[in-house]
């Protein structure tokens, strides 16, 4: 893992990613809910018109149909928004795709606070929660580019719906092409004695940059990607808290249900340890550029390293 590759959205790296699959294997179909410039699955319609199918803003019908796809061989990938994917199509996401266990892939951009101006209707702060709570489903969430190209390829190879969460903004390309990623394996990013930090998605480079605010006061921070939100790693999570003695969750996600729940889910049950989970509260969104947002919901740098400090003193 490096720093200073440059920088891509995460939804960028989708489109990429879902047109080269195209190109190698002609299974793979991409449907849309009208929102294919915004989805980035324009790219693959433009390469593969007769693969791409447009259910206009019909979002039940979209999964619906990329089920049916699923049982003649096809591997769907259904894109729309996260907040529309998981709450206006949850029953037939539910009952179409994980009750059966159909092999689609929901490719779900403008997650958490990233698309927001558009305000609380648009801004998918629940999906995760939705996502995460039914079972047979995998979910997924990238930190940058490079790790959406190979969760994207992971899920096409994957037995089982697969919920891909992506991101409107640029954000710091921070692995190398040739990292790891394991479909249920965190990636450890930093070792340290003090606290355990977990991070899930795009919000991992403002929390390298707080465990270094972190160490500049004295605090060992060992810092780990869960991209994969459920299975999580439960062996490296309790590993690494046996170790620290404490935890602290990062997400631009609520704290109800997301990764900071998944995390006390494993904590209670295996190894008991003090917790504290930096995410949205319990409170809808709101418009306003992300930076105005992030710095509201202390999901900065600079915040998220004073939560670490106090947590350390939890011990």
């Amino acid at each position: 893992m490096r720093k200073n590759l440059g920088e891509k959205s995460t939804r960028d790296a989708y489109g990429e990613a879902l047109l080269r699959l195209g190109e190698s294997d002609s299974r793979i179909v991409a449907l849309d809910a009208d929102l294919s410039s915004s989805t980035r699955t324009s790219k693959f319609a433009e390469k593969f018109p007769d693969r791409f199918f447009n259910l206009g803003v019909a979002e039940q019908n979209l999964y619906a149909v990329a089920a049916g796809m699923s049982t003649c061989g096809k591997i769907p990938f259904a894109s729309t928004f996260a907040v529309f994917a998981t709450e206006r199509a949850l029953n037939q996401i539910k009952q179409c795709i994980a009750y059966p266990a159909l092999n689609v892939n929901i490719a779900a951009t403008h997650s958490g606070f990233t698309s927001s101006g558009d305000g609380a209707s648009h801004q998918g702060l629940t999906d995760m929660a939705f996502m995460r709570c039914l079972p047979n489903m995998t979910v997924i969430a990238p930190a940058d580019a490079t790790q959406t190209e190979k969760a994207i390829r992971a899920a096409a190879a994957h037995d089982g719906p697969v919920y891909v969460r992506l991101g409107k903004i640029d954000v710091p390309i921070l692995f190398d092409p040739d990292s790891d990623f394991r479909i249920g394996r965190a990636v450890l990013v930093r070792e340290g004695s003090d606290i355990t930090v977990l991070v899930t998605g795009i919000l991992l480079s403002q929390t390298i940059t707080a465990a270094e605010i972190a160490e500049k006061k004295g605090i060992d921070v060992e810092l780990i990607h869960v991209h994969t939100v459920k299975p999580i790693d439960r062996e490296m999570l309790v590993r690494s808290a046996t170790k620290t003695r404490c935890v602290l969750t990062v997400e631009d996600h609520s704290i109800v249900g997301g990764l900071g729940s998944a995390a006390a889910e494993v904590y209670a049950q295996y190894h008991p340890v003090p917790l504290t989970m930096v995410g949205v509260a319990d409170v809808f969104g709101e418009s306003g550029e992300i930076e105005q947002l992030y710095e509201k919901h202390g999901l900065t740098a600079v915040q998220i390293a004073d939560k670490i400090r106090i947590a350390v003193q939890r011990k």
